[in-house]
């Protein structure tokens, strides 16, 4: 059946609002999936944090007149956030604990626990590169039970809730259900991944991996934000996602966005993954085999 012409499409990334277009939280969006409390109180949180952080970004042309070095203005974005996600979390489930990638970890009530990247991206955030993200897990007795990731500038929301299914929503598509792609030939598929930079990582290794998986397949993408390679496998923008060394909270929330969307998280070995373990893949059902062999080839 035709789409209608006016009907949301999912999948299509939105250009940044104007100045006085923002929205400062969920009631204005009017989801159309039914969402828990806990993920608006998720949602929320980080509409609440985004503010700062696009205000920064906006900054950022201006740091080679500013007396603050790049890195210690990047480094104060990244704080400034996860003060006000830790506040803004902690005004309504005040028993929880919280682990962070700036401000480390705070112990609760020794079943809940939110894991959060303020801003995943660092490195696009500080040379200008609208490509970044605040990701938000929630871990119940070591199972991720909820996560959001939310783009600012782009203003796309990536949700799902453990057996409620992954959803996104954009400037005009409300709560659509994400679904992973239903590609099986590794050599239409488009492959995210993550490059080890200067002082991480086994260069050489990742080398011969990355050599592997191009001779196979469509495409290799590297955009430098762990969450949001998570929520594009998920939305099905690409077919899989294979990295090292990722942190919990790189993956808390993206884990179960792919695995909502109906796709598929192991190692690159194909053994259970671990949150924070070595590595790290994730596709749709017909590449998971495939991208195992591909990658343990060498």
């Amino acid at each position: 059946m035709a789409r209608a012409p006016n009907q949301p499409v999912a999948r299509v990334g939105r250009a940044p609002l104007s100045p006085g277009r923002e929205r400062a939280g969920p009631p204005e969006r009017r989801s159309l999936a039914p969402r828990s409390a806990t993920i608006t109180v998720m949602i929320r949180a980080a509409f609440a944090a985004a503010k700062s952080l696009k205000r920064d970004f906006g900054e950022i042309e201006h740091l080679q007149i500013s007396e603050k070095g790049p890195g210690d203005f990047v480094s104060h974005a990244d704080i400034r956030a996860e003060r006000t996600l830790r506040a803004e979390l902690s005004r309504t489930r005040p028993d929880y604990g919280f682990l962070g990638e700036e401000g480390g970890e705070t112990a609760g009530d020794g079943r809940h626990r939110w894991i959060v990247d303020p801003l995943d991206g660092t490195t696009n955030f500080l040379h200008g590169v609208p490509h970044f993200a605040i990701s938000i897990g929630l871990e119940r007795e070591g199972e991720i039970v909820a996560g959001v990731v939310y783009q600012p500038i782009s203003d796309e929301l990536f949700w799902a809730e453990k057996g409620n299914g992954a959803f996104i929503d954009t400037p005009n598509a409300r709560s659509r259900r994400l679904r992973v792609s239903g590609r099986k030939d590794p050599a239409r598929a488009l492959v995210a991944t993550g490059i080890p930079h200067i002082g991480k990582g086994d260069h050489a290794l990742y080398h011969t991996k990355l050599a592997a998986v191009m001779k196979h397949t469509a495409g290799v993408r590297r955009w430098g934000a762990a969450s949001l390679d998570f929520a594009f496998v998920a939305a099905g923008r690409y077919d899989a996602l294979f990295e090292y060394g990722l942190a919990p909270w790189d993956v808390a929330a993206g884990l179960l966005l792919v695995r909502e969307a109906g796709g598929l998280i192991s190692d690159i070995s194909g053994k259970p993954y671990e949150l924070g373990g070595p590595s790290v893949l994730a596709t749709n059902f017909g590449l998971s085999e495939p991208m195992i062999e591909i990658l343990g080839a060498i």
